[in-house]
């Protein structure tokens, strides 16, 4: 169950991003300067948790590999 509402809140986090409602459901409104973009910046924040609980660690698509 908790990974059932973890993956939830993650899913959530993502609707959020992509923002289907055009700017309607907003928790912060963007035009104001400096903390507009905080919720924008919490989902992500909470999309990178998730993704970590499950095992996927996304820092490693920005290492270099050695030859």
């Amino acid at each position: 169950m908790k990974s059932f509402l973890i993956g939830l809140s993650g899913v959530v986090a993502g609707v959020y991003l992509l923002n289907p409602t055009l700017g309607v459901f907003e928790f912060i409104p963007d035009n104001l300067p400096i903390i507009g973009n905080l919720d924008e910046a919490g989902a992500m924040t909470l999309i990178v948790a998730v993704l970590g609980y499950f095992g996927i660690d996304i820092s490693n698509f920005f290492k270099r590999t050695k030859k």
